[in-house]
């Protein structure tokens, strides 16, 4: 199975990158109330005003329960979707505390998440994320009849559970370069609550330095 963790070093290109996690604890925050939303619209009010190019990686229960925001994204010319499994369980043991996919049931868990972005998407990629960004070679043999390619990083960006906007900032900031690819999150909620108030000044200095903001498939052109 292929894997990117950067693209190339010698042109001033950076993807950002957001990922929709859902897990069945989440879900059942959204259930019972106690979380709002798993969609970060003010990110998005972001990013479009500031005409930014972004790849989403969406968990199969994240776009079941937004159906009609991943169409409505999927049309934006901004974005570009892949897959981010379907629960977001991990695919090794001890991996945060994510819970763990067996290895019998890997390849159908990715592929049901490719599955239900098909239907959703007409030009869906075939970008993937491990989630947690945990992965071996047994997750890489057992994903490899997938057909997907696996999007790592080199810049986390430390909006998981923050508590202000202002580390976020310094982290993708401090660690930014050529051909970075940054992850951050886009359902916000109360486990990435700063995000869509550190994206403004993170994309404003990146600029300002002289980076090109691009997909991961347009960082990858050579």
């Amino acid at each position: 199975m292929p894997i990117v963790q950067h693209g190339p070093r010698d042109k001033p290109r950076i993807a950002l990158t957001f990922d929709a996690d859902l897990t069945t604890v989440m879900q059942r925050r959204l259930t019972s109330g106690k979380v709002k939303s798993y969609y970060n619209d003010a990110l998005f009010q972001h990013l479009r005003e500031l005409k930014v190019p972004a790849t989403l990686f969406l968990t199969g229960l994240w776009m079941e329960q937004y159906p009609d925001r991943t169409r409505e994204l999927a049309a934006d010319p901004l974005f570009e979707l892949g897959t981010h499994t379907y629960d977001h369980r991990a695919f090794t043991k001890h991996c945060y505390t994510l819970g763990t996919v067996p290895k019998p049931a890997m390849l159908t868990d990715v592929r049901r998440a490719v599955t239900i972005l098909d239907r959703l998407d007409p030009h869906a990629t075939r970008w993937f994320r491990f989630p947690g960004g945990c992965y071996d070679g047994t997750a890489l043999h057992e994903l490899a009849p997938a057909g997907v390619t696996a999007v790592g990083l080199d810049v986390p960006g430390a909006d998981g559970f923050a508590k202000s906007p202002k580390p976020i900032v310094k982290q993708v900031l401090s660690h930014a370069q050529n051909g970075s690819i940054v992850v951050l999150h886009m359902h916000g909620g109360d486990n990435a609550p700063y995000t869509d108030e550190a994206i403004v000044p993170i994309v404003t200095a990146l600029r300002a330095k002289g980076f090109e903001l691009v997909t991961v498939t347009e960082l990858m052109e050579r």
